[in-house]
């Protein structure tokens, strides 16, 4: 039964979280909520949040705020036909100059005109998100009332504060301990600066500073959404479900390709948790002073967070050998191969096979809490906590006048 989209008396945000290809799963859980929808309707989410792929993903549906459909069919085609190619450099030759060039700028002098150093060079991405995107569209979506805000979160080098970039038709600029909202008009470089994973990918240089990845000193996740105003968070993760005790058992000292998964893994997913678990805290504190009439600041926000219910180390293993040989290469130099203990392919695995089974994992996540994820965004008030993949919790926001 479908459900019509009418004008939301409060502001529901989407917040879409990073995680390189792992990125490819939010595709699957959107398709599933916009199954719901009439095919013509505009996007449920006033305010949309994004970090590293997330805010590429979050970029695709601003662009077509009018039509909900649209916008996840259009980023759902991208993900379906990836390949590592549209992303970064995978042959011989280019692999083999990139990795001279960045040694060659660490013995540079300091006051050389240094390239960027990483790992991987992502122009082909560049190139496919100047192909795809037509970033005016936000400016206009937001004028015609489809979204209110769209923000893209970066890592300055320079000061180490997270910053949001954001669009906005009323919310003003903030600033808070490590992180600060600028208002400004996205582009491209933007989104390359919040994808831009540490060593792996260049930084992105905008305004004589240096930028990274979003997810790299984004201590409170929850804070552009919550800035521009959300009084509901969608939140749509890509952490893995917690190991058996089992699982958690090494037979030896983690190896590199280890240390370097787990610290994506940490880089990505641990400072979300961390934040629902403060705010559920000054929740529980508005409660208490609402219960005996105390007189307070703290506005309550509901969220609702999905994420996946099958191990993306796990399934990345599985497609292992669709990676390009040079790839393969270069993560086997570090120990990876197929079946290490290592979520860093996880996060690079850039084919389409790969994607597509995230994408469809998605969607049957998104199917199966469908209920749960409907009621969400139609409720008003908070409802019965979930099972499983999704969890629930009601939030709150100290308003600083």
């Amino acid at each position: 039964m479908a459900v019509t989209s009418e004008p939301a008396a409060h502001k529901t945000a989407l917040l879409l979280t990073g995680g390189g290809a792992r990125a490819a799963y939010q595709v699957g859980v959107l398709k599933a909520i916009a199954s719901q929808y009439p095919r013509t309707s505009p996007l449920p989410f006033q305010i949309i949040c994004g970090t590293s792929a997330g805010a590429i993903n979050g970029a695709g549906l601003a662009c077509y705020a009018s039509c909900f459909h649209l916008g996840v069919k259009k980023i759902e085609s991208v993900w379906r036909n990836f390949h590592t190619s549209h992303v970064y450099y995978s042959d011989y030759p280019r692999l083999l100059r990139q990795l001279i060039r960045s040694i060659y700028s660490a013995f540079q002098a300091d006051y050389a005109n240094k390239k960027p150093v990483s790992l991987l060079d992502n122009k082909p991405l560049k190139q496919l998100l100047t192909r795809i995107l037509d970033l005016q569209r936000i400016d206009r979506n937001i004028m015609r009332g489809y979204l209110s805000s769209f923000s893209v979160t970066a890592s300055c080098y320079n000061s180490g504060d997270s910053i949001s970039f954001f669009q906005s038709d009323s919310a003003n600029e903030w600033r808070r301990a490590k992180r600060c909202g600028q208002k400004t008009l996205l582009g491209i470089h933007h989104l390359l600066a919040s994808a831009a994973i540490p060593l792996i990918f260049p930084s992105v240089r905008i305004h004589q500073q240096y930028y990274g990845d979003g997810s790299v000193n984004q201590l409170a996740p929850l804070s552009a959404p919550i800035h521009l105003g959300a009084d509901k968070i969608l939140i749509i993760g890509v952490d893995d479900p917690r190991p058996t005790e089992q699982h958690n058992r090494l037979l030896h000292h983690p190896d590199v390709a280890t240390v370097a998964g787990h610290l994506l893994d940490t880089v990505f997913t641990d400072t979300l948790n961390s934040d629902l678990e403060r705010l559920n805290r000054i929740n529980k504190t508005a409660e208490v002073l609402q219960q005996h009439n105390i007189a307070t600041e703290l506005k309550p926000i509901q969220s609702l967070l999905i994420n996946p219910s099958q191990n993306f180390s796990q399934l990345a293993s599985e497609y292992f050998l669709c990676l390009p040989m040079a790839i393969r290469t270069l993560l086997r130099l570090t120990g990876i191969r197929q079946h290490s203990d290592s979520s860093l392919v996880s996060y690079l695995l850039f084919e389409q096979k790969y994607t597509r089974r995230l994408v469809e994992l998605g969607y049957q996540d998104g199917m199966n809490q469908l209920p749960h994820i409907m009621q969400f965004l139609a409720a008003p008030s908070p409802f019965a906590p979930q099972e499983n993949a999704v969890k629930k919790t009601t939030h709150a926001e100290v308003i600083k006048k």
